[in-house]
């Protein structure tokens, strides 16, 4: 299965959350609803903003891609988010 998305969702702080899902929309509203299913770092974090997400095709791929992109300065994912760091230079360095 080659549907897995990697994921970058921007808290009020401005951090950025990395993850990995085949449903981002799901996913997404999980950490919205602050409830058990979601992520305990983005608790109390809202409103929160999703600002990427990529195929990165399977899910050994994509576990491999959100090692990567979570290793990666805040200033690395700013530009990945802002398309100026292609997913495919990322990938490539794996």
């Amino acid at each position: 299965m080659n549907n897995w998305f990697l994921y970058l969702i921007r808290c009020k702080n401005g951090s950025l959350y990395t993850g990995i899902t085949i449903d981002v929309e799901r996913r997404f509203e999980e950490h919205e609803r602050n409830d058990k299913k979601g992520s305990k770092y983005l608790r109390g974090k809202a409103p929160l903003k999703l600002v990427l997400k990529k195929r990165v095709g399977d899910k050994s791929s994509a576990l491999k891609v959100e090692a990567k992109v979570k290793k990666l300065p805040k200033i690395k994912k700013e530009l990945l988010v802002d398309g100026k760091i292609k997913m495919r230079e990322i990938k490539k360095e794996i």
